[in-house]
């Protein structure tokens, strides 16, 4: 992926120049989540004239489970993978197998794969079950995916689903909910205090006057 200054010194115009093109439809950029413009291998091709590279993309199957005492399910959860693929005469790159919940956005090896996809590095990512790649917002994966021509293949096993885990993140949300309003209530106290405090140096000097 180029940025468009990067995009514009590599094949030797201004920045304008790709700017105009885009308003032109003369080569259009692409555009990230964000909306940011960015350029690939085969832009630089169409602008030179050139052809493009070949490139290999990855296939990367993605397993998880929600805890270490879920170790065991993991191994199954590949396991029925491996056969599913092999099955289909798919050729895996890399395996990822991580522990953590669907709930949480920050997993390092999620995150990981979520930049591979965004760089153009991967052409499929396999998974047995939509939750197991995240509990909510996977209509926005999936989308991501598309439009990086990522194919984002679902083996939909629910057996691969533990309900434990949907009763875990469940819990989750109750926490962060209620924690969100015990705060709501302190912030609300506070600033009824800081009101009452504040108010009452003016009553005091009306009172002297």
């Amino acid at each position: 992926m180029y940025t468009v200054a990067e995009f514009a010194a590599r094949i030797g115009v201004t920045v304008h120049t790709l700017q105009r093109w885009d308003r032109e439809g003369k080569l259009i950029a692409k555009r990230t989540v964000s909306n940011r413009r960015y350029y690939t291998e085969e832009d630089v091709a169409k602008a030179l004239g050139t052809e493009p590279p070949v490139a290999h993309r990855k296939t990367i199957v993605y397993c998880r489970v929600s805890s270490p005492a879920q170790k065991s399910d993991l191994g199954n959860q590949r396991r029925t993978l491996e056969t599913f693929c092999a099955a289909r005469g798919m050729q895996v790159d890399e395996w990822i197998e991580e522990i953590g919940g669907g709930m949480n956005m920050k997993r390092r090896k999620f995150l990981n794969l979520v930049d591979a996809v965004l760089e153009g590095e991967v052409g499929t990512v396999v998974i047995a079950h939509k939750d197991r790649l995240m509990r909510f917002g996977y209509p926005l994966m999936e989308h991501v995916c598309e439009r990086m021509g990522c194919v984002l293949l679902v083996m939909n096993v629910e057996s691969l689903s533990p309900e434990r885990e949907m009763v875990e993140d469940l819990m989750t949300i109750v926490h962060c909910f209620s924690s969100r309003l015990y705060g709501l209530r302190n912030y609300r106290k506070a600033l009824k205090e800081a009101l009452v405090h504040d108010t009452r140096p003016q009553a005091s000097a009306a009172s002297d006057n």
